[in-house]
């Protein structure tokens, strides 16, 4: 049995206006869970237990408080400090000033600081992530990068780990955060241990097959989205930009420009994200064969469509079938 006496290692969960309070639950579950795991005969106990404890900013006093302790009576220095997601679009998020300063306090003390999906804008106040690799949830990308444009984000990765500041997209991804920390403050035994009771996969790296693609429609240039319709309404056609730009009534120099600035995409890239995200919905129902879906979004080669959709969503399309159908298969 593990005793009161064992080493003990803080981690920290802000809680800001409106942060999405079941991964703040989540994450303290988790940890307790790995702490009672690691005392399972297959790890060998001699790991440290994880102390939780939640804060939040008081506008009174102005300072960052404690405001609920898993193990209260020691002094806290926090190993980790977690940015929450946010259960408000970021573009509604508010500047938090004071849990800013808290958070460059604790880095400036060796804490390492890390976010779940939109909580990456709550630590990209901090200034931290300035010049550096991170990420956060694929559709709140463009407006990190534009609120703060010396950010580089990469969507494809649910954990980006780079030392003292670690960083993870989906909403759900407080998940893989949790069992990342477990692993690094414990052991891999409990890890798995602590996965396996939770029906976890583990830790995720890859955010590709939960992307969707979220075209721009919302512009006012009517020969675009003329073009934007068809090809949405017809994915499996040999689409050509000439084809496309005589559609629209336009040169084809002016339609590439004009479509450009419309969708923010080339049309061939627009293209390719229609159909993966077409095939993608046809394999989830599970009905067809590859070769029929590849057919259906204007692959006549399987191989091409089977090297396309690997490159875009990170699985062959017979793995991601396997794993998100949504329904069995006639029989």
């Amino acid at each position: 049995m593990r005793s009161e006496n064992d080493k003990m290692i803080e981690v920290a969960l802000l809680i800001y206006p409106e942060c999405q309070l079941a991964a703040v639950h989540g994450l303290t579950d988790l940890f307790r869970i790995a702490n009672e795991r690691s005392e399972y005969p297959q790890c060998d106990g001699s790991s440290p237990l994880i102390r939780v404890t939640h804060w939040r900013a008081d506008e009174v006093s102005g300072a960052v408080e404690c405001v609920w302790d898993s193990a209260p009576g020691d002094a806290h220095r926090p190993a980790f400090a977690i940015t929450p997601p946010s259960i408000t679009m970021p573009e509604k998020m508010s500047n938090m000033p004071l849990a800013a300063q808290w958070l460059t306090k604790l880095h400036d003390q060796g804490t390492i600081i890390c976010s779940v999906c939109a909580g990456a804008f709550v630590l990209a106040q901090t200034g931290l992530l300035s010049g550096r690799r991170i990420t956060t949830h694929w559709a709140f990308a463009d407006l990190l990068v534009k609120k703060y444009p010396d950010v580089q984000v990469l969507t494809d990765n649910v954990i980006i780990d780079d030392g003292d500041i670690i960083t993870s997209g989906a909403i759900l991804a407080w998940n893989d955060l949790g069992l990342l920390i477990v692993e690094r403050l414990m052991s891999l035994d409990v890890l798995l241990a602590t996965s396996r009771f939770m029906l976890s996969e583990g830790v995720r790296r890859d955010q590709r097959p939960f992307q969707e693609f979220l075209p721009t429609l919302n512009h006012d240039d009517l020969a675009v989205l003329a073009a934007q319709h068809h090809i949405h309404a017809h994915p499996g056609d040999h689409h050509t930009v000439a084809g496309l730009s005589d559609r629209s009534g336009l040169t084809g120099r002016t339609f590439l420009r004009r479509f450009q600035k419309a969708t923010g995409t080339k049309p061939t890239e627009y293209i390719k994200y229609v159909r993966m995200m077409k095939a993608r919905d046809a394999l989830q129902l599970g009905g067809q064969s590859v070769s029929v879906v590849a057919a259906s979004v204007g692959y006549d080669d399987p191989g091409a469509f089977r090297k396309a959709f690997q490159s875009m969503i990170g699985l062959s399309p017979t793995a991601f079938r396997e794993r998100f159908r949504l329904k069995a298969e006639s029989t």
